[in-house]
């Protein structure tokens, strides 16, 4: 592997480098005196202000970000988005239709790529910059920022989902899990052993990452990838036997007694709690690189490893195979930064962008809150090899590089809503029925002939 890049940082004098803790509050500050202000563009230094608008992961670290990136130019304010990907897309989304010029740099989910650069809402990166916001990104992680041809956004932190499981639990299943897995040998063996498999079955966006992960892991897609970036005229895939594969995974668990108590309304959250719980063996579960941090820093609390030698229990492995003979295609998601297309000074805004995603912040977002990099040469970084297992940034890097995205369209909002129509409740799904409806109203929403 590469040796991390290290983080360029701008002229003597013009980042500010401080302690975290304090730059921390000033941020916090200024973002509430923007708040009670409406959102001024210039702050009481006679400084530009570029609003950064992030989701809730890891806000402490890029509250630090922001304020270790601004400059003697301008100064970077946090704003904070809704937690769901959703709700996330639609605030945005909104001000950026209404040529909001505020709106300066945005962490996006990937997937929403190409709905904001088809609008002409992003602002590309072009040249250098753009081969800076791509210098050694992993393949998965790259192919999310590029819109015909165009760089449009630079990739922080990517993410991957594995299979997280307690050693005992396989090991008295029988399960050699140095090997590949299938859905069908781990639900098995939950249902075998009065364990559990965890999943995330809500009707929300990460209920469709679990089915598109199990169609592509049978060798299909919801779109043709030929066709997906043709828009509406995309050709959808979804009546073939890959789907109906992906079905019977779905039934299979449902029908078994390894769901979860709350299986139909089940996230990456309440999947956690399970590993160890009160009575049971524990679980299975597939869930996204947070997850080792999580139980680390959770050791004698509730929900988490009641103490060290627990912990030493908890094992992974690459993402179940849908079917034996066919390579698994973990989820990819994780978070890139755009800037905004009606911002004032594009050129400020994109210096800040490729400073927040620099490799030295992504190896600050890993450490510190679990968001993996998007750059290869980070998983060298010295700090990491310290914070995790050196299998486990190995598995991680190889999901990101192997993995399968959901479709690249610009209507993918619209997909996605319409694939959750139609497939939840999960305990509905019918490999007899499900692919056939799916591809009947996918379609129809594609081709603008039914509302959602």
């Amino acid at each position: 592997m590469l040796r991390p890049e290290r983080a360029r940082r701008a002229p003597r004098g013009r980042h500010r480098w401080r302690r975290r803790g304090a730059l921390a509050l000033a941020a916090v500050v200024g973002a509430s005196t923007v708040a009670a202000c409406g959102v001024p563009t210039v702050d009481d230094q006679g400084r530009a202000i570029l609003n950064w608008y992030i989701n809730p992961d890891g806000q402490e670290t890029l509250t630090a970000l922001a304020e270790e990136c601004s400059t003697d130019d301008y100064t970077i304010q946090i704003q904070l988005l809704p937690t769901s990907a959703t709700d996330q897309r639609t605030q945005l989304a909104r001000r950026l239709a209404a040529d909001d010029a505020t709106t300066n740099l945005m962490s996006l989910d990937p997937v929403f790529v190409p709905e904001f650069a088809n609008a002409g809402w992003l602002a590309p990166f072009e040249g250098e910059r753009g081969e800076k916001a791509l210098e050694g990104v992993l393949d998965g992680a790259a192919e999310s920022v590029q819109w015909n041809d165009e760089v449009v956004a630079a990739p922080q932190w990517a993410n991957t989902q594995v299979l997280w499981f307690r050693k005992s639990l396989a090991e008295a299943a029988g399960l050699d899990m140095s090997q590949p897995v299938t859905w069908q040998e781990i639900i098995e063996a939950a249902d075998a052993e009065g364990g559990t498999v965890g999943v995330q079955a809500n009707r929300y966006e990460a209920y469709v990452v679990w089915i598109n992960a199990l169609i592509q892991g049978a060798g299909g897609n919801i779109l043709d990838p030929d066709t997906v970036e043709e828009g509406r005229d995309a050709k959808v895939t979804l009546d073939t036997d890959p789907v109906r594969e992906a079905a019977k995974v779905i039934e299979q668990l449902t029908d078994s007694d390894a769901t979860h108590d709350d299986y139909t309304t089940s996230n990456e959250g309440t999947s956690l709690g399970r590993m160890w719980p009160g009575e049971g063996p524990g679980q299975f579960m597939v869930n996204w690189t947070f997850v080792f941090k999580n139980y680390a820093d959770a050791v004698g609390q509730p929900g988490g490893p009641p103490d060290e030698q627990a912990l030493e229990d908890l094992g992974w492995a690459r993402y179940p195979r849908t079917l034996p003979d066919e390579p698994s295609k973990p989820p990819v998601g994780g978070i890139v930064i755009g800037v905004g297309a009606f911002t004032p000074d594009v050129d400020q805004a994109q210096e800040a962008a490729l400073c927040v995603t620099s490799p030295e912040a992504q190896a600050q977002l890993a450490v510190n809150d679990g968001l993996m990099p998007a750059r290869e040469g980070v998983y060298d970084d010295p700090e990491l090899q310290d914070a995790y297992p050196s299998d486990l940034l190995e598995l991680y890097s190889t999901s990101i590089d192997e993995g399968g995205p959901r479709p690249k369209s610009a209507f993918y909002s619209q997909i996605s809503s319409a694939l959750q129509s139609v497939w939840h409740s999960p305990t509905t799904v019918s490999p007899e029925r499900t692919p056939e409806e799916a591809q009947d109203f996918v379609t129809s929403i594609l081709r603008e002939e039914s509302l959602l």
